[in-house]
């Protein structure tokens, strides 16, 4: 394989690709131009490579051509998935039977919603390739979804194209090594243009592929900030679960996930869903893990272990998050770029804590009045919930101190409801640690198995996860 990553421009991918012989396909583009296939077509010797371009604007034209998908969008995954598929099986039709038997076919699909100039709308983007790993081999897929963040359409098409050919550039080179093709997809690319906050791996060459370990190597390869998986397991498209929807966070390590874990949850969304609006249908609750401890605790946590945790989530049914952010206005900023209805974020008396400590906003130029400024602006609130200190007394809200220079802040955001205290609904709950329940694990069966959802404590033994070996 073609170690050199990042060394090779784009107009040099595209040459090699059209200098050999072997590898031949097709190009759709939907809604941006046709900037990957002008890649290919500048590079020079594009007839080497390139069966057909098509470019299918007209709904109705694109609506003959691939049909009408279920969810009846454009802009989708089924869309680029039927474009892919159809053009790779008419290319294999009409030319596998007159090319080389060496030949490797390909199919490369698009569509777009880039910016409009009459418009404010989503600039974002499907892209997929279908191809042949080996000749003569069923097909597989790479599917990515794209955000665009270039001000001007012209800029937005610039990036898809290098994004396209780095795409169907890796998935011939580098597919043996699918953490090599994320990290080459924005290569020649200045940082900011594109955000990749989903892709897929399908097919008979990826079947052992984890498409949730590798959506979490798109946040390490600093592709994204956040990748989300709903209940069921699935890779999901933040636009897709968070729009026009209230959304309930919880931050925590969930190693394992605990009954105090799971009732912070329910009391938190108790008193959420008194807030006007909040409905069990426009409700999203998720569990959410940083990559990015402040105090570098999870900073180093293996995908295995991510894994083990997203899956006990998943089967307690809640979607999960992963991010690398680290304070709490950044992760409410990330909502509110697919929502402007309610936010809620469940956190303990630690939390708070933390939250009115200034050090925790060094680096900031308006320090902790910025961050509050930031974290409270609309429709935001935390939902906290009491700890028991080591004396065993309960403490909540009114039993937090701060220092004297925030007294009166943290009064403003008492009085304006912008935090608010939740209750325990079992007060052993607070005998559950998770560290001691980590160690417990390691050490067999145990007190361990009722600290936990009986779901959860199955799942552990029969799967020996975090260590447990029966």
């Amino acid at each position: 394989m073609d170690k050199q990553v990042s060394s090779r421009g784009t107009k040099e991918k595209a040459l090699r690709l059209n200098l050999d012989e072997k590898k031949y396909g097709t190009i759709v583009e939907i809604g941006a131009g046709q900037e990957v296939a002008r890649n290919f077509f500048v590079a020079g010797a594009a007839a080497g490579t390139i069966a057909k371009t098509m470019s299918a604007y007209d709904m109705k034209f694109s609506d003959a051509i691939y049909g009408v998908q279920e969810d009846g969008r454009y802009v989708s995954k089924a869309r680029v998935l039927a474009m892919m598929e159809q053009e790779f099986d008419l290319v294999v039709d009409r030319v596998g039977g007159v090319r080389s038997k060496s030949s490797r076919y390909f199919s490369y699909a698009t569509t777009v919603s880039a910016k409009s100039f009459n418009r404010k709308n989503e600039c974002h983007a499907w892209c997929g390739v279908r191809i042949q790993m080996y000749p003569g081999a069923e097909p597989s897929n790479i599917i990515v979804h794209v955000r665009m963040f270039d001000d001007t359409a012209e800029a937005q098409q610039q990036a898809l194209g290098i994004l396209g050919v780095n795409l169907i550039y890796a998935s011939y080179y580098y597919f043996e090594d699918p953490k090599m093709i994320i990290d080459s997809l924005t290569d020649n690319m200045k940082a900011n243009r594109i955000e990749i906050d989903c892709i897929d791996f399908q097919g008979p060459y990826f079947e052992d592929v984890d498409n949730q370990a590798k959506n979490i190597h798109l946040i390490r390869s600093w592709k994204t900030r956040a990748i989300m998986f709903k209940a069921d397991g699935t890779v999901a498209v933040p636009a897709d679960m968070l729009y026009k929807k209230n959304v309930l966070t919880i931050r925590g390590s969930f190693k394992p996930v605990t009954n105090l874990n799971v009732d912070m949850i329910q009391q938190g969304y108790k008193a959420f869903s008194t807030l006007e609006g909040v409905t069990d249908k426009n409700t999203v609750l998720i569990a959410e893990i940083s990559l990015n401890d402040l105090h570098g605790k999870d900073a180093n946590m293996t995908e295995k272990d991510i894994m083990e945790r997203v899956k006990l989530l998943n089967l307690l049914g809640y979607n999960v998050m992963i991010s690398d952010y680290t304070r709490y206005f950044s992760l409410r900023a990330y909502f509110r770029q697919y929502t402007q209805l309610q936010i809620g974020i469940v956190v303990g008396i630690v939390n708070i804590k933390q939250i009115f400590d200034e050090e925790y906003y060094r680096g900031m130029e308006g320090g902790i009045l910025e961050a509050f400024g930031k974290l409270f602006p609309d429709n935001t609130r935390l939902f906290v919930y009491p700890e028991r200190d080591e004396k065993g007394e309960l403490n909540d809200l009114t039993t937090v101190s701060v220092p004297n220079n925030l007294r009166y802040l943290f009064r403003h955001v008492l009085d304006n409801g912008f935090i608010t205290s939740i209750e325990s609904s079992n007060l052993d709950l607070f005998n559950i640690f998770s560290r001691e329940i980590l160690q417990q694990i390691c050490r067999g069966q145990g007190e361990w198995v009722g600290a936990v959802p009986e779901a959860v404590s199955k799942a552990i033994m029969e799967q020996k996860l975090f260590g447990y070996r029966g």
